[in-house]
């Protein structure tokens, strides 16, 4: 077994919310960082992944667990690690030397020294001639490398990376992936280890040794899947495609240990519906029947440039609504979404009612509560004290907000703003 850099021991977080909820963001994480591989950890919205980072980072404590750093506990920022962040992070008014500087200043280091070892990194990091140039005169591509080369100058054991990728252009982020593996594998790459956080599955398969799989609600570890693949990695051969689609799997896929009732009989917080419109889910449903009624996931995305995590949530809904069926990563549509493809507006609409009355748990909750009640009318406020048992504050009024958006297009109810209230449409 190679050395083990950072241990995270059933690592739990909890943060408290603005009513004075409790809400848990991680449950019960266990996982070694070793030396010499690259470690991915991968998931979609809600999945603690950057809670998890900051947690290794030391920048975040644990509610209970504990991580350690070579075996000593952390109390405070971890001492082994460097962090690239999404949103490069740089100071506007310091020169690209002077930021990359930054944290050697922190720990101290003489300025000979400093200037010294800041200019290596910035040569490595393919920045030569622009140490004397401000962010504001750099390209997303540079600012990214400048942050690159501001954590790799202390040297870290773990190099810790946050989405670093994701806010660039395609054609960058490629390019900036294939460079960093590049000198992954060059012997002058000052860090024993890597941990990025992604929600891309492809560029988890290009980059990691081992892809970390989390669940949401709260942040768990779903599995671990090793990337036994030589490097470089090619996208199109077969092996690189089947891990893929095991991911797609993984992501998209019911956990095989815990049971998810179906949406006809589920509650409201047992089944919380996916936050898109209604547009957006006839989107997806639209783009699976124009493609002839089944479709690769990883295609779509492609096709439209998107990552797997604006995706998924429109796939839930669709799904939920039983208007597309979900195996790995292939969508196919159901009887029920053939029919509401095929239909005029008004009788999609009526389809989409049926769906959403019987197979949406909120929408078929404020349908029977408007219908006991005295006049067809209840206050907003209702529901989301209800919510709020299952949900934060903001989560529940999410919920309720998409509950109204799919029931007022569905001529199910409606709501007025002024009055709080929401009342069954009885047009």
């Amino acid at each position: 077994m190679t050395e083990v850099i950072v241990s995270v021991e059933n690592v739990s977080k909890s943060f408290t919310g603005a009513a004075g909820d409790e809400l848990r963001v991680l449950d019960g994480i266990g996982l070694d960082l070793r030396a010499g591989e690259i470690v991915a950890l991968l998931g979609r919205s809600g999945s603690g992944k950057s809670t998890l980072l900051r947690t290794i980072a030391g920048l975040i404590a644990p509610t209970s667990g504990s991580v350690r750093y070579r075996g000593e506990e952390l109390n405070g920022a971890n001492p082994g690690t460097a962090m690239v962040f999404q949103s490069f992070a740089l100071m506007p008014w310091l020169t690209v030397q002077d930021n990359v500087e930054l944290g050697l200043a922190a720990r101290g280091v003489p300025p000979a020294r400093r200037r010294e070892r800041a200019l290596a990194a910035i040569d490595l990091i393919g920045l030569d001639g622009f140490e004397s140039a401000y962010p504001k005169e750099l390209s997303g591509g540079m600012r990214q490398r400048v942050g690159f080369a501001r954590a790799l100058v202390l040297e870290p054991d773990l190099l810790l990376m946050d989405e670093p990728f994701s806010a660039l252009d395609v054609l960058t982020a490629e390019n900036l992936r294939t460079e960093l593996i590049s000198l992954w594998a060059g012997q002058n790459f000052p860090t024993k280890g890597i941990c990025i956080v992604t929600h891309n599955i492809e560029e988890a398969v290009l980059l990691a040794d081992r892809v970390v799989v989390l669940g949401a609600n709260p942040g768990h570890i779903r599995a671990e899947v090793p990337i036994d693949l030589a490097r470089p990695r090619d996208r199109r051969a077969p092996a690189f495609a089947a891990l893929v689609d095991r991911l797609y799997d993984l992501l998209t896929g019911r956990e095989a240990d815990v049971h998810v009732p179906e949406p006809t009989e589920a509650t409201p917080t047992a089944r919380p519906l996916p936050a898109v419109s209604v547009g957006g889910l006839a989107g997806l449903v639209e783009i699976v029947s124009a493609k002839g009624g089944r479709v690769d996931l990883p295609e779509i995305a492609a096709d439209l440039n998107f990552e797997i995590d604006d995706l998924l949530p429109l796939v839930d809904a669709a799904a939920l609504l039983d208007l597309v069926r979900v195996s790995g990563a292939d969508l196919e549509l159901t009887q029920v979404g053939e029919e509401f493809m095929g239909a005029d507006i008004q009788r999609s609409k009526k389809i989409f009612a049926e769906q959403v009355r019987e197979r949406a748990p909120l929408v078929r909750t404020i349908c029977r509560a408007l219908a006991s009640s005295g006049d067809g009318s209840l206050r907003a406020g209702f529901f989301l004290d209800l919510l709020r048992r299952g949900f934060s504050a903001a989560d529940a009024r999410l919920q309720l907000d998409t509950a109204i958006d799919w029931g007022r297009y569905a001529e199910l109810f409606d709501y007025e703003s002024g009055t709080d209230q929401i009342r069954l449409d009885r047009g």
